[in-house]
């Protein structure tokens, strides 16, 4: 899939993989985020037998109309609060996808797989 939008000049269309790039790139900039996983084991799977990496392993974007919905599935480093890495990453994602592509980004939810010493 992929969000459309039209202005004076012509129609606008941005994959979901170019949204997961972008949010897995700006996960990877935040603060406590030690590394994106898959969410299945079957993605892990998959993501070993491609020859192209990519880029946005742990993300899974659903767009609807203009609008954008993000999960984030990352390994969080021990000693740090969850809650205010999460919250700091949410922002960190809207903001950061909001701008490179011009449209709402309703929700990001922010999955914690695990914890790295």
């Amino acid at each position: 899939m992929s969000v459309n939008t039209n202005n004076a000049y012509g129609k606008i269309s941005i994959s979901d993989l170019a949204i997961a790039k972008v949010a897995s790139h700006t996960a990877m900039e935040s603060y406590g985020i030690v590394e994106m996983v898959s969410r299945r084991f079957t993605d892990s799977l998959s993501a070993l037998m491609k020859k192209d990496k990519d880029g946005g392993k742990g993300i899974k974007v659903t767009t609807s109309g203009n609008r954008i919905y993000i999960d984030v599935y990352v390994v969080i480093k021990y000693g740090v609060s969850i809650n205010a890495v999460a919250e700091s990453l949410k922002e960190a994602i809207k903001y950061k996808v909001e701008a490179f592509t011009g449209m709402i980004v309703d929700t990001v939810n922010v999955n914690v797989i695990g914890v790295k010493l």
